[in-house]
């Protein structure tokens, strides 16, 4: 199994800190954003390969993460140089999988958000069903939900429709930005693309996919921060323990 992590934005909304250094390799307390992501991933011994996804302003920076760790990583540079010429994260999905011809399951994951749970709980989840899988979280506000991918779910946790920022959200089950693939459905990801699938969100191509195959959503045991402005970080920064549940 591969893990892709999707770190080509440009996190223009944490200038000045980002705006020469790449958002996931920020400090949360002693660690970087990614480590944490990864140091928990690798307790699995799941995982054959980690493929960081970023583009060229910021790539050389992860190479150079990159060498200081003991397990597999790739660096893979998209090419684009600014938010107006970004590929979007349904076609950086894409880019990997031709680069490196995955024909595997994968664990894409964003690069940019810490947990307070195991991401393997996750993983464990999805090898279980045998199918692709996402983790959900109730979010009660509205103001909140039309900004997320929202889930309508039946009895077995196996997605009914999901939608990317939906005016008037039809329940309150959120889609965070982790998925699991089955390799079968790594190969669909160019077929939605083709078909229309939104390829900016990366939870656009789950919306594709539910529609497809059964697709089933865990929901989070615990808590996630995403780090997206400035106010965030700092919140983070003052109250991320580190994992604290399995």
């Amino acid at each position: 199994m591969k893990s892709l992590i999707l770190a080509a934005g440009y996190a223009t909304r944490l200038y000045p800190l980002t705006e020469n250094f790449p958002k996931p390799l920020l400090k949360v307390g002693e660690k970087t954003i990614l480590d944490w992501l990864i140091d928990d991933l690798e307790k699995s011994k799941l995982i054959n390969e980690y493929v960081v996804i970023s583009n060229h302003k910021f790539a050389h920076h992860f190479d150079d993460w990159a060498k200081e760790k003991s397990y597999k990583i790739t660096v893979l540079d998209d090419g684009t140089t600014s938010n107006e010429n970004r590929l979007g994260a349904v076609k950086d999905i894409q880019f990997a999988i031709d680069k490196l011809s995955i024909n595997e399951d994968v664990l894409v994951i964003a690069g940019d958000n810490v947990l307070d749970f195991s991401l393997n709980a996750f993983v464990e989840y999805a090898m279980d069903k045998q199918s692709s899988c996402v983790m959900r979280y109730f979010e009660p506000l509205k103001a909140k939900l039309v900004k997320c991918g929202v889930l309508e779910l039946d009895d077995n946790d196996k997605i009914i429709n999901m939608t990317e920022k939906p005016e008037n959200p039809s329940s309150n089950w959120c889609c965070p930005p982790f998925y699991y693939y089955t390799a079968e459905d790594t190969q669909k990801v160019q077929q939605g693309i083709n078909e229309g699938c939104n390829t900016d969100a990366p939870g656009s191509y789950i919306s594709w996919l539910c529609r497809k195959t059964d697709v089933y959503a865990m929901e989070m045991p615990g808590s996630r921060y995403d780090i997206g402005d400035l106010k965030s970080y700092e919140k983070v920064q003052n109250e991320y323990k580190g994992i604290t549940k399995c």
